[in-house]
């Protein structure tokens, strides 16, 4: 096998070109047999193995500086820097990410796990690069779907008066701009880099520099002339009118076009684009026919494509979609927004029941927060459903179009918390303290999948912005029949005696009651509370448990610095009130991959380790007022 003579960096460069199409080939057996095991993202990392393969050949690593945006689509290209044996772990707990890390190697530029990024950070290593005289080549590569971001837009109008190479590659598995043009825009691709065009159009507009004066106006005249020649028969003039010279549409998986299109393209003294045609999910059928599926998929059958373990039970979003569809039906001023997830987030049904109160903004969060701002203050009520690591890319629109105007937008949180294999950057592990700290803004999660039923009928008709947050997974169907109706502010008590109470936020709810359980086992009396409202704090809940508990135990999966318990805390504090406060919630870190109940363990918020900090804290705490 050609696979095997990969070891590390660069061994891609031993093998002649003849044998790249079987080495793609291999490298795509590869992936769907060990993606068939461990689950991650297939679909697209099937469609750039001819793109990475053309790249790794044409540039040196780790000289040269490949940046993925997103990154989920880097597994071939782990592959050929040598980390082929990691893919036996790959997203679990202590093993290989499915995104570049630097940490992880020389050859991962930079971290990515969220889109429209990669421009930017390349621009800055090219500044980094030129300022400090230094000579290698960056590479940022972007989908087409990435292209909806704003700051993608930036980067590009700030790349624009570079003198220098950087190199953009446009990998468009999806769009169909170019069909029109064909074999003109290849032509054109082609004739204008080659050495002598480019030569020549460097010497002509130096030439006239120099002229006094008219130089100037003529190299304008003829920029306005060839434009509007250009404008019919390039489709790249979007981006040769913000001056990044555009190359393309290249065949995304002929690997000798793409190296000699790479090669001509670090010619250019300037920005360049490479537009490239991929197949999303190409040498798989059933991830051909149905890529969104196997964008992140699960174990599978590699026979059928379907799934090993199909959801037994409803998910806290199965629960979502069912409800906001039924408020749609009963509400004609409820309308939905996603960024571009409207199969992640549940959307998907209302998009067909209610398409024109359905909106997709694409990857563009922060205009999606405004959008919705802008709805509601034209007498819509909106609910924008977004995952809870992406919504923190929207946080200055919150502050300033939703909470400053306090507008009845619905945030949906969807993968609040712990999220697992995805890792550090698609954790939920902060809203509560970067949602808590706007004002006007009303914080809720429910404990079960018949409260986020609830809470959401509740928030559709407040007035003012509400936040629901809840998590990834199977939603918990315990405890139905604590059902109270939701009052504003208040929490709900499910068990009350004395000594400990135990607090919990949202989906903790479950490890909470087994925590309970086992701190009755060992003879001590623990009340246990449903916050439900993080923000506003139920102060009066506070002070009742204050005159029967001396320990006030808070559990949240959020990060302690700005969470819930830091409110119980201040408020504790403020109030000169005499109870002890223990905060359970997530370190002030990164939390790595790994399968949410490991993680758990790892972070001490599973019920054994809680239970061993409750009862030492309550034991401390018994012995101290004996010694008073």
């Amino acid at each position: 096998m050609l696979l095997e003579r990969i070891e590390k960096e660069n061994d891609i460069k031993e093998l002649n070109m003849e044998e790249l199409d079987q080495l793609a080939g291999e490298i795509r057996e590869f992936l769907i047999q060990k993606i068939s095991l461990t689950g991650g993202h297939l679909a697209s990392n099937l469609g750039v193995v001819e793109l990475t393969i053309a790249m790794h050949r044409v540039f040196t690593l780790p000289k040269d500086k490949m940046i993925w945006d997103v990154g989920h689509q880097s597994y071939t290209h782990k592959i050929l820097t040598g980390r082929r044996a990691g893919f036996d772990a790959l997203r679990k707990y202590g093993g290989m990410s499915g995104f570049p890390k630097r940490k992880e190697s020389p050859c991962d530029a930079f971290d990515t796990g969220h889109s429209s990024t990669s421009i930017s950070a390349g621009l800055g290593y090219v500044e980094a690069r030129d300022l400090k005289g230094e000579d290698y080549s960056v590479i940022s590569v972007i989908g087409d779907g990435a292209m909806t971001g704003g700051m993608a837009y930036e980067a590009l109008n700030n790349a624009a008066h570079l003198k220098t190479n950087f190199i953009i590659v446009l990998n468009d598995n999806y769009m169909s701009i170019s069909e029109n043009v064909g074999g003109m825009s290849n032509y054109l691709a082609q004739l204008r880099t080659a050495d002598f065009y480019t030569g020549l159009k460097k010497g002509v507009t130096n030439a006239l520099h120099k002229i006094p004066t008219v130089g100037d106006h003529m190299i304008e005249q003829i920029r306005r002339t060839k434009s509007s020649i250009k404008q019919l028969v390039v489709p790249g003039m979007l981006f040769e009118d913000m001056g990044i010279t555009y190359l393309g549409p290249i065949p995304g998986h002929d690997i000798g076009m793409l190296c000699r299109a790479f090669r001509e393209a670090k010619k250019v003294e300037g920005p360049v684009l490479l537009h490239v045609l991929t197949q999303k999910g190409k040498g798989y059928a059933p991830a051909e026919k149905d890529p969104s599926r196997f964008h992140g998929t699960g174990p599978f059958d590699i026979s059928t494509g379907e799934p090993l373990q199909k959801a037994s039970k409803d998910t806290y979003t199965d629960i979502f979609s069912k409800v906001i569809c039924d408020i749609g039906k009963h509400d004609p001023n409820v309308a939905v927004i996603t960024a571009a997830m409207a199969d992640g987030t549940g959307l998907s049904a209302f998009a067909r029941y209610f398409p024109k109160r359905f909106f997709d903004v694409g990857i563009a969060e922060g205009h999606g927060v405004t959008f919705a701002a802008g709805l509601a203050a034209g007498g819509m009520h909106p609910v924008f459903a977004v995952y809870s690591s992406f919504l923190q890319r929207g946080y200055d629109q919150l502050i300033h179009d939703v909470g400053l105007q306090n507008l009845p937008v619905v945030l949906a949180v969807d993968r609040a918390g712990l999220v697992g294999s995805d890792g550090e950057t698609h954790q939920g592990i902060f809203d509560l303290s970067y949602l808590g700290g706007i004002p006007n803004m009303t914080v809720i999660s429910p404990k079960n999948r018949w409260e986020l039923a609830d809470m959401l009928r509740f928030a559709v008709q407040f007035d003012g912005p509400v936040a629901i947050r809840y998590p990834r997974g199977t939603a918990y169907d315990g405890y139905e029949k604590y059902r109270a109706p939701i009052c504003y502010g208040k929490s709900e008590v499910i068990y009350e005696e004395e000594g400990i109470a135990l607090i919990s936020v949202g989906h903790m709810f479950e490890e909470a009651e087994k925590t309970r359980r086992a701190i009755k086992k060992i003879g001590y009396n623990c009340s246990l509370i449903n916050a439900r409202f993080v923000k506003p704090l139920d102060g009066e809940m506070i002070d009742e448990l204050s005159k029967t508990h001396r320990l006030i135990v808070t559990i949240e999966e959020n990060i302690l610095c700005g969470g819930f318990g830091e409110r119980v805390s201040d408020y504790v504090l403020k109030n000169h009130i005499p109870v002890q406060v223990l905060s359970l919630a997530l370190p002030d870190d990164y939390i790595e991959h790994g399968s949410v109940d490991l993680l758990r363990r790892e972070v001490l918020l599973d019920a054994d380790s809680m239970t061993k900090r409750i009862v030492t804290e309550y034991v401390q705490l018994q012995q101290e007022e004996e010694r008073k």
